[in-house]
């Protein structure tokens, strides 16, 4: 669970309310979350044999065709397989798509650790570093006014949601920025840890981190404004390091460092 805007919601709601992704509202998104956040948590461990169809079914009193929808959902992610004569067994960790949203907000929802954390941080330094450095080579000026009026409206969010979808739209804005449409798909996975992140720490909540979170994506909008792509590598990892030593030491001062 997370609290933002005054209430506790889980990661799922946070996602829909910061990203505009459709809420959890029918019964195949729920039991398909109930059950994908139980393999994760592991209640369900790698290589254990998921309870039979009639007790799930009798667990979330819904119909068999539901509960067959979200089985070969978690199946599609990488997550389980069903075996005849044996069960649906729960696929290694190795195996499962991390890359898919809904696996993702799962491992955000139990509580992620900081390698976990770290890793995530990597793979956004691979994928945006490259992407502002591409928008830098090919931006419109249209596109370069547009990253810096973002980075100015961060400076004006006052909850937590609100810098969070603004922060969304800056680097959504560069992955289009940068002319190639495989940058703009990957940003999806930008998206939700963005959105995940802010679960655990947003710099709303301290006006020292606010004000240093708003100079850095104000570097990275002047670095593609001004075409220079070292420029804008260098901030865009600065940014990512910052939000990742953010959630880290809220981590470590929560006491849910791993």
């Amino acid at each position: 669970m997370a609290r933002l805007e005054g209430r506790v919601r889980t990661t799922g709601e946070l996602i829909a309310v910061i990203s505009g992704r459709a809420p959890l509202r029918n019964l195949h998104s729920q039991v398909l979350w109930q059950l994908g956040v139980s393999i994760v948590r592991g209640d369900y461990p790698e290589g254990s044999i998921l309870p039979a169809d009639s007790d799930l079914l009798q667990q979330f009193s819904v119909s068999r065709t539901v509960l067959r929808e979200a089985l070969k959902t978690l199946s599609a992610k990488g997550m389980i397989e069903a075996r005849a004569r044996i069960g649906t067994r729960v696929l290694p960790r190795q195996r499962w798509n991390l890359f898919d949203a809904d696996v993702l907000a799962w491992h955000f929802e139990i509580g992620p650790d900081v390698e976990f954390l770290q890793s995530l941080a990597e793979v956004r330094i691979g994928i945006e570093l490259e992407a502002s450095a591409l928008a830098a080579q090919r931006r419109s000026d249209a596109q370069a006014e547009q990253l810096l009026a973002w980075a100015d409206r961060m400076g004006e969010a006052r909850t937590a949601e609100d810098f969070a979808r603004t922060d969304l739209a800056f680097h959504h804005a560069v992955a289009q920025a940068s002319g190639n449409p495989f940058m703009a798909s990957i940003s999806a996975l930008v998206e939700l840890a963005l959105t995940a992140s802010f679960t655990i720490s947003s710099p709303v909540e301290d006006a020292n981190l606010l004000r240093i979170a708003v100079l850095t994506h104000r570097r990275i909008a002047e670095a593609i404004a001004n075409k220079d792509p070292d420029a804008a590598r260098a901030a865009m990892k600065i940014a990512i390091t910052e939000g990742f030593e953010r959630s880290a030491a809220r981590l470590a001062a929560d006491g849910k460092v791993k």
